[in-house]
C-alpha cells in the first residue's frame, strides 16, 4: 500500500512540499494540484479583501461568499496544474520524449476540460480553451528553454 508524505521544508524565498504516493504520475498530479491551488486560495483572498477595503464595510455574508470563493477558486486551479502536469508528464513517458509537443497536448487538453467547468459551455467555447491553452502552454515550454 503506497505511504503518502508530505514533506515541507522552507529557505527563503521559496518553498518545497513534496507528496510521494508511490506512484510517479499521481506524485505530480497531487503536488501541481496542491501547489497551484493554494495559488488559488491566494488570488481569490487578495481580490475579496480588496472589495473589503472598497466597500469598509465586512459581515458573515461577505466573508462566507470570500470562503466559498477561496475554496472554488483552488478547486478550480488546483485541478488545472493537477491534469496540465498529468498530461505532460503521461505525454512524456508514452512517447519517450520531452518536448513542446506534450505542452501542446497537455495544454490543449487542459484548456478544453477548464471549459467544460463553466456553467454555460458549448463546443466554440471549448475549442477555444484547447487553443488557448495549447498556445499558452507551448509558449511556456518555449520560454522556458530559452535559458
Amino acid at each position: 500500500m503506497p505511504e503518502v508524505r508530505v514533506n515541507a521544508h522552507g529557505n527563503s524565498p521559496s518553498v518545497d512540499v513534496l507528496v510521494d504516493t508511490g506512484n510517479p504520475l499521481l506524485n505530480r498530479v497531487v503536488d501541481g494540484f496542491v501547489k497551484v491551488g493554494g495559488v488559488g486560495v491566494l488570488h481569490a483572498a487578495s481580490q475579496e479583501c480588496t472589495k473589503f477595503l472598497l466597500k469598509e464595510e465586512t459581515n458573515k455574508k461577505s466573508l462566507e461568499h470570500m470562503v466559498n470563493r477561496m475554496g472554488k477558486e483552488a478547486a478550480q486551479w488546483g485541478l488545472v496544474a493537477g491534469l496540465y502536469s498529468g498530461m505532460t508528464y503521461s505525454m512524456q513517458e508514452a512517447r519517450g520524449v520531452h518536448d513542446w509537443k506534450n505542452a501542446l497536448l497537455g495544454g490543449a487538453l487542459t484548456g478544453a476540460a477548464l471549459a467544460l467547468t463553466e456553467s454555460e459551455y458549448g463546443h466554440e467555447r471549448v475549442i477555444r480553451g484547447a487553443i488557448t491553452g495549447g498556445a499558452i502552454a507551448t509558449a511556456a515550454e518555449f520560454l522556458r528553454n530559452l535559458t
